[in-house]
């Protein structure tokens, strides 16, 4: 049982050892989608790093904007 213990945590150490030396040597950050939570109506912006939307999240506004717009007529 044991063993088990010992071999697996030894399996996950060695993917976050890779993870880590993929991240350092590729030189990119980790970082978020900035638009997962975003996409909750009533929110604008979840992500401090984002000061504007992206082209595909203006769209995204733009579509329910109007989509609104349409049901109030």
């Amino acid at each position: 049982m044991l063993q088990v213990i010992l071999v697996t945590f030894a399996i996950l150490l060695i993917v976050v050892v890779a993870m880590a030396i993929g991240v350092i040597f590729g030189r990119d950050a980790i970082k978020g989608s900035c638009g997962g939570i975003s996409n909750i109506d009533g929110l604008e912006s979840a992500c401090d790093f984002c000061s504007e939307p992206c082209e595909k999240r203006k769209q995204l506004l733009a579509i329910r904007d109007s989509d609104s717009n349409n049901m109030k007529a």
